[in-house]
């Protein structure tokens, strides 16, 4: 035993640290060792004497009592614990203490390496002769992916599928395509399909020199994907040699033929969800929806249907409440058939933010990351619940490894950005948008983060021509258009304003409607009423944004208001 962990906390005995998540919470080397202590030997009345016993040695017998109330303070003010209504020391008055939360004993962390081994998964080539097919080599590129991703973290790091997949077709070397990627390792290959055979060559290549390490083909029906891809995974560890985890060799020995026809359905639904529109979304439901009609048990499917439902909720193309009510259930299924999988623990964190239920948000962010500290969107969702806390150099941390994980990825840097902007760090965010737009300058999401940043700065001209670049067709969405509506106020324009606000009373009566920005537009244009009307439904609500409240900079103005500060207090924000 060299760690202990209980809920978000853990207890390093070596270097006497004492963390959450990766913060360094300072607790000196007595109080430290009381903890230690009542941890190890959670749920049970430790008594005073037998904590001095421990603890203090005889020359410090005089002080004793005053010493083990001034460590006790200490270990409450660490941890946010309250004597009254203790979470995890419990005073058992002239008897000694209890520590009531559940602790987990960790083994010593393997040694770590110098440097983790990087693999890219390159897109699989569709050799098929059937442009229709490519969602099928497309969703292999992905799986492949995700499964050497788990294989073992520690040692092999994986490129995420957003980036990869920016080599499609790309008529690069793989020794340009490994310089770029910061890679030692590629593995490419291409997929033939009939009717239901299929035929996956692939091979692993040396960055280095370019050597050929190892090449297999592999012929099988389409039930059998999963089987071939655990195959290939083990084929792939073995050859540079990362070394499986015992339960992670169990986990692909217990994988399952899957239906074709679901795989087929499930494969489609990913490749319409990672195209964010809103109408790829609302195709990806109903191909998700499909896979699992064939195959009930096919847990990636119920997760695949749970992302779908939450970006909606993002983009404010669902209510709130359906889309809790829609995802909450799907992760449940996915959960139920397998918990090994980081995507709904990541998902169900993503709901309980939304339900400002902090504590619980954590614990599933960071378990995700457990299972799979290569899944780039857990690190992601992680970052922006930190930054709703007002963590921000925690959040920035997370935002820096899902950028890590997929640095090619647009959404991985432009939610580095949205953490910046919340932190109130402007000019490194304009910094942001503009080292991301050279990666693709048709990416028209970046001037709505560039139109928030400059109306923050009161750059209101620069602001509104940027959210007028990402286009403000109500059917596609209200956001933007609120975000125009306020930006004209601030910059004097009321008529055109008000033409926005009527523009989404209009919208919101057949159709959903942000109720926090158009709360924030009444504000800019001084109806201040109506505003703390809304800003209460969208507390009600669950509005999207609304777990930032306290840290939006568009509130700063009334933070003094008793309305405010009803409802920062009615969602619990920790201490």
């Amino acid at each position: 035993m060299s760690h202990l962990r209980f809920e978000t906390f853990e207890l390093d005995l070596a270097s006497g640290d004492l963390r959450k998540g990766r913060t360094l919470i300072k607790l000196q080397p007595q109080p430290f060792k009381v903890l230690v202590l009542l941890a190890s030997r959670a749920g049970e009345l430790v008594p005073r004497d037998e904590i001095q016993k421990q603890v203090w040695t005889d020359d410090t017998f005089v002080d004793f009592d005053q010493g083990l109330n001034y460590c006790i303070r200490q270990i409450r003010s660490a941890l946010c614990d309250d004597a009254e209504t203790p979470r995890f020391i419990e005073t058992v008055p002239r008897r000694g203490y209890r520590f009531l939360s559940m602790v987990e004993q960790l083994a010593p962390p393997v040694p770590a390496v110098a440097r983790r081994v990087m693999l890219a998964v390159l897109p699989f080539e569709n050799l098929s002769g059937d442009e229709d097919q490519e969602y099928f080599s497309d969703g292999l590129t992905e799986e492949m992916i995700a499964q050497l991703g788990r294989l073992n973290p520690q040692r092999l790091g994986v490129i995420a599928r957003a980036s990869a997949m920016k080599y499609k077709r790309a008529n690069k070397s793989i020794d340009v395509i490994g310089r770029e990627l910061g890679v030692a390792y590629v593995l490419a290959g291409s997929v033939r399909r009939g009717a239901n055979r299929v035929r996956v060559t692939a091979e692993l290549i040396q960055v280095s020199d370019q050597t050929h390490l190892w090449a297999q083909s592999y012929d099988r029906s389409v039930g059998d994907m999963l089987a071939l891809q655990s195959d290939l995974a083990h084929a792939i560890a073995g050859e540079i040699r990362v070394q499986l985890t015992p339960a992670e060799r169990g986990r692909l020995a217990r994988l399952q033929p899957v239906d074709p026809a679901a795989y087929e359905s499930y494969l489609k639904g990913r490749h319409f969800w990672n195209r964010r529109t809103r109408e790829s979304l609302e195709k990806s439901v109903q191909r998700f929806q499909r896979a699992i009609e064939i195959d009930p048990g096919y847990a990636a499917a119920y997760a695949g249907l749970a992302d779908v439902y939450l970006t909606q909720l993002d983009a404010n193309y669902l209510p709130p409440r359906n889309a809790f009510a829609l995802a909450t259930r799907v992760i449940l299924d996915a959960l139920r058939l397998d918990d090994t999988l980081a995507e709904p623990h990541t998902s169900l964190g993503h709901l309980r933010l939304h339900e400002f239920n902090w504590a619980a948000a954590e614990r599933q962010f960071t378990h995700a990351i457990e299972l799979n500290p290569g899944y780039g969107t857990a690190h992601y969702y992680y970052g922006n619940l930190l930054a709703a806390l007002g963590r921000f150099d925690e959040a920035i941390a997370e935002a820096d490894l899902a950028r890590e994980i997929d640095p090619i990825s647009l959404n991985a840097r432009q939610n580095r950005l949205f953490i910046l902007y919340l932190a109130r760090r402007y000019d490194e965010a304009v910094e942001q948008v503009h080292e991301t737009s050279e990666i693709d300058p048709t990416y028209l999401g970046l001037y709505y983060d560039l139109g928030r940043i400059y109306a923050a700065q009161g750059r209101y001209d620069e602001a509104i021509a940027a959210f007028q670049k990402v286009g403000v067709n109500p059917s596609r969405g209200s956001t933007v258009l609120a975000a125009l509506g306020r930006t004209y106020a601030l910059a004097g324009k009321r008529d055109q304003a008000l033409k926005v606000l009527e523009q989404l009373d209009e919208l919101s009566s057949h159709g959903y409607v942000s109720t926090y920005e158009l709360a924030l537009l009444c504000l800019s244009l001084g109806d201040i009423e109506r505003a703390w009307a809304l800003f209460a439904k969208a507390y009600d609500d669950h509005s999207s944004f609304l777990p930032f409240m306290n840290v939006d900079a568009r509130l700063d103005g009334v933070r003094s208001d008793p309305r405010f500060k009803n409802i920062v207090r009615r969602m619990n924000f920790p201490v």
